[in-house]
Parts: C-alpha cells; structure tokens; sequence
C-alpha cells in the first residue's frame, strides 16, 4: 500500500515511512491511496470471527501488500490478548467498551498495534527510534504501556499540566525505563503544538529518528477500525441498523469509524459527541471551519480547540459537506449535561460510565430525539470509570471498583519534568536530556 500526504497527494510514502515519520514534510496527514472493500462473503460470517480474526483481515486488506498473512497475524496477536465486548444496556442500547486494555483506555488497541507493527519493522533494519507523543489523558498511559521496554523504542510524553486525571498522571509518569514524560505548563493544544514542531525541525530528526504515537500517525488509525467492525459481528443477527455515537476530541476514532465504513461496513450514521470544545459539531452545521483555543471540561481526553484528524474525517468523506452532513451528525454538552448522564445511565440501568462515554450517551439521546428511527444505538466507552474515580463518585454517590492493575500505581512516585510550553525549551531538553 501506498501513502499519501493530504496536503500534497504527490508525496507519497510506503507503509515503514509513514509510520516512522508519521507526517509528510508538507505538514499533511498520511492516507492510503485507495481504500479497498471487503467482500461480503466477509459480512456474511462476521458473526463467527473473533476479533484478531477481524483484525488479520482487516489489515490484510489495507497491507497485504507489505505483511504477509503470517506476519500480520503475529502482529496482531503481540498486539491484543484483550477485546472489545458489547454490553446492552437495553434492546437497541449497547455500550462497546473499549477499556479492556492494559492502560483500560480505547488508546490500547491503537498504541499496542503500533508498537507491534514498528517492531515488526525494527527488528528487521536494526534502528532505534524515539517516540514523542502528546496526551490530553488516555493517549499518554496508552503509549507508555504499549510501548513500555521494547527495544530500539525511546518515548518522550507530553501532557498539560493539572489537566488529566491522577490516575491518568500516573499512567504515564511511573514507568521509567525508555518511558519519559514531560508534563507542560499550558494545554493540550500546546502540548500537540510542541511535537509537530519537532517533527518539522531537521536537526532533530537528525538527531534522535523521530516518530509519533498520537492518532497522527496512520498505525494508530487502521487498528481503531478492528473495534467497530467487532461491534458489528456482536450485532449481526440484529436487523436494526447501526448508529455509533463516539465521544470525539482529536477525530482519531470517529476517522476510524468513517475507514471502515469505506471498507464496507454498514454503518447508518456516526455521531461526533463533544463536550464545549465544540469545533466539528460547529463545522458541520454552519460549513466553516474554525479552530478555537481548548478549554478544560471534566472529559479531559476531548478537551482539543484544533484536531488533528479533521482533515482525514473530511477527506474521507470527500472534503464535502453536504457528504459530511449525510454520515455525520455532530452534538456537544457542557460538564453540567455531562454529570447528569452519568447519573441517568446509573439510575435507569445500573451502569457505571466515565464522563466522556455520558457524552457518547447524551449525543445518541439527542440523536434519538431528532429522529425517529429503529436503530441499535452503539455508545463507544472510551476508558473504565476508574479512571476517574474521584469524579464519578462524587457524580454517582456511590463507591468505584478500582481495577488492580490501575489500583497498583496509587502509591508509584511520579517522575516528570515540568517546563513551559516553549519549543525553545523543549529542544533544548531533549539534546540536553538524550544526548548529554
């Protein structure tokens, strides 16, 4: 498969380029440069494949070209000993949670693929690489754990500081090792700011080999796809179709979500669930796109005032609105709204949600109401409740269960570096930090 840049689609690149270098040198975003159909013999036994068995497949047919069935399925298999289950809350309610990972985020499917993949690749040429990311919550924990001791991988994090939960914090500041995080002095959207920058910046890239492991880079994309597929086979048998409401703040999931659809899944309408950082909801009803500076909500992992992926939700729905309009409708909630989900899905169905899945939730109701269709409504949970858990006990009256792998690092020391949000100071410190 080849890969093109949206900026340019002369640039092209193959498969171990884009994923090393994540962004073109125009600045764009990678897509392939054609997006195959699975045949419908595929659909018709959907129900009978579990999800690495969906994963192979999807993957050999956007990379056949490159991985051999074999090494796909080892991929694959490195990269998920979890899945993604649907749990109905009602007859045409589903939540598909997407928490079942190591860092119990929607994050791990994509970090763990990735991490997967590049070793793949690494162990073939024998290079070293140094990731960088930036984390408006669950990316960051994501990251570190999938990427977590893998040979020939530095990673660098950097998250804004006082904006992500405690749990979250530790996450992604407790591993040491080849795991470094970084926490800002600004926001998220400084923080996304400060590693395209150093992507842009040759003496770096020199330096250091650099690669990305936010929703960038296209490694990160393609295994977002898997999960939306395997809601599907949960629900085959259902004569209802589909709508996915997805809590949305860079776009990653909800490009994800359009990928398969172009693939051929049957997907009657995707919901882009915000919270006040409204840019995509405000995109799709007026035709204007305008980025704004992010403000802090308690749905911290949606608090993005500029996504990065908006340019490939648009562009694979055409760069057209009206096209856009047709597949995406888009909504958004303040934290107010958003707190009063929570206790609605806790009062009326005895289920715990974070507040970015009562997103999801509030952007299917208003859906709901809007249009009177028979549909399953599928609510992507984006992280386990405990990742938030003085929040949504204090929300819910009521006591979280705390995972243990998640319980473990309540009492880990954190171990960051604070600085401010200056690229200046940033470079400064990883020549200083890396090479000194």
């Amino acid at each position: 498969m080849q890969f093109h840049s949206t900026g340019n689609p002369q640039l092209k690149a193959s498969l171990e380029e884009a994923i090393f270098r994540s962004l073109p040198a125009d600045n764009g975003l990678y897509m392939p440069d054609n997006i195959p159909v699975l045949p419908q013999e595929f659909f018709n036994s959907i129900h009978e494949k579990s999800f690495n068995e969906i994963a192979v497949e999807v993957t050999q047919a956007l990379l056949g070209d490159d991985l051999t069935r074999e090494e796909t399925q080892s991929i694959v298999d490195k990269a998920f000993d979890f899945i993604a289950p649907i749990h109905s809350l009602h007859e045409d309610l589903h939540v598909l949670e997407l928490f079942h990972g190591p860092s119990l985020a929607f994050k791990d499917f994509g970090a763990r693929f990735m991490a997967s993949l590049m070793s793949h690749f690494l162990q073939k040429s024998n290079k070293n690489i140094h990731i960088l990311v930036a984390t408006s919550g669950d990316t960051g924990g994501a990251v570190a754990q999938g990427f977590y001791k893998v040979p020939g991988i530095k990673v660098t994090i950097l998250y804004p500081s006082g904006s992500v939960s405690e749990l979250q914090e530790k996450q992604l500041t407790t591993l040491g090792e080849n795991v470094q995080a970084i926490e800002v002095e600004g926001s998220f959207d400084d923080c996304q700011y400060l590693v395209k920058k150093a992507f842009l910046d040759d003496e770096l890239n020199a330096l250091f080999n650099l690669s990305s492991a936010n929703s960038i880079n296209i490694s990160r994309l393609i295994p977002q796809s898997f999960y939306y597929f395997f809601a599907y086979a949960q629900l085959a048998r259902s004569k209802r179709p589909i709508v996915f409401s997805v809590p949305s703040g860079n776009f990653g999931n909800l490009s994800a979500g359009i990928l398969a659809w172009k693939m051929g899944l049957p997907v009657a309408k995707f919901i882009a669930a915000t919270n006040i950082n409204n840019v995509v909801p405000r995109f799709i009803e007026s035709g204007i796109y305008q980025p704004q500076a992010s403000v802090a909500t308690i749905s911290n992992a949606m608090d993005v005032g500029n996504p990065s992926n908006f340019v490939r939700m648009s562009r694979l729905l055409g760069d057209d609105i009206e096209t856009i309009r047709e597949k995406v409708v888009g909504y958004f909630f303040d934290d107010d709204e958003t707190r009063s989900a929570m206790r609605e899905v806790y009062s009326d169905y005895g289920y715990i949600v974070c507040p970015h899945t009562a997103v999801a939730y509030l952007g299917l109701k208003k859906y709901r109401r809007e249009n009177n269709e028979d549909v399953n409504g599928v609510l992507l949970s984006t992280a386990h409740p405990a990742k938030f858990v003085d929040l949504v006990e204090a929300t819910l009256e009521t006591e979280v269960e705390i995972p243990e792998n998640l319980g473990k690092l309540v009492n880990r020391e954190k171990q960051a570096v604070k600085m401010p949000a200056s690229f200046e100071n940033f470079k400064f410190w990883l020549k200083d930090f890396y090479l000194s």
